[in-house]
């Protein structure tokens, strides 16, 4: 059995080790007893029927009447099919239970400690770090989500079609709330129709020569990036975020000079 291949297997279908030496062995079978499988993928044999009553279970196998018991392969494609149908279900169920939380008092204790601590805070020094692109954005989005007055954004192109993607329609919320909202971005062919987007909803000025990536909220919150967004991966881009109106007020005003020249 290839070593490469049974990795791929287990963390595509989320198996252990023996499930997926099992699955492999009657994917490549077509029908055989337990003790077959256990010889062809060396399972022991005391693990076997353990290993193969959970892939059973989950959809992978059947069990074949009669004697002595046999089991058959399910298709790839209707494996695939149950395991999507069964992720979507339980994540139904967890966002459901987690949506259901903010009723309870659990709830109320964990917002009471947050807010008992947060008071102890000196807001200059709140600041942290935040690893990968996808968890850039979720934090990115939190923080314009307090936006009262006023959005400043300077980005590469690359960076404005993601945002435009992602943000859209939280920046028209913030539009309609009266949030003024502004970005610099150099913008060509690929993002023509982004811009298009946009009217109504932000002030997006063609910038060339800046390579900053930073988000500026109310002239106080600020979340910068630290690497290079031609040649940084997606898990590997990393920001800043702090809350300091002195700091942020100073890139403010050296924006706001680039922005009217």
């Amino acid at each position: 059995m290839d070593e490469t291949f049974l990795k791929r297997l287990r963390s595509s279908f989320d198996l252990n080790e023996y499930e997926a030496k099992i699955w492999m062995a009657l994917l490549s079978k077509g029908i055989a007893t337990a003790g077959e499988l256990a010889d062809i993928s060396s399972v022991p044999r005391s693990r076997s029927y353990d290993v193969l009553e959970s892939l059973e279970k989950r959809g992978f196998i059947l069990m074949k009447l009669g004697k002595p018991i046999k089991y058959l392969a399910v298709e790839p494609h209707e494996v695939i099919s149950r395991l999507k149908k069964s992720l979507l279900d339980s994540a139904d169920v967890k966002v459901k239970a987690i949506s259901e939380l903010k009723n309870t008092e659990f709830y109320d204790e964990l917002d009471f400690l947050f807010k008992n601590g947060i008071k102890h805070v000196d807001p200059s020094t709140v600041s942290g770090s935040i690893k990968g692109r996808r968890n850039l954005y979720d934090h990115m989005e939190t923080v314009l989500k307090d936006a009262k007055k006023s959005v400043v954004i300077s980005t590469t192109e690359k960076g404005l079609i993601r945002k435009v993607d992602s943000l859209k329609y939280l920046f028209r919320n913030l539009s309609n709330d009266g949030v003024k909202i502004k970005i610099a971005a150099p913008f060509g062919e690929d993002s023509k129709s982004i811009v298009k987007e946009l009217r109504g909803i932000a002030t997006v000025k063609n910038i060339k020569g800046i390579d900053s990536r930073f988000v500026l909220v109310d002239g106080k919150s600020l979340m910068f990036m630290l690497t290079d967004d031609e040649t940084v991966t997606d898990k590997n881009d990393i920001g800043v975020w702090i809350n300091s109106p002195f700091f942020a007020g100073t890139l403010n005003s050296l924006f706001e000079q680039a922005w009217k020249n």
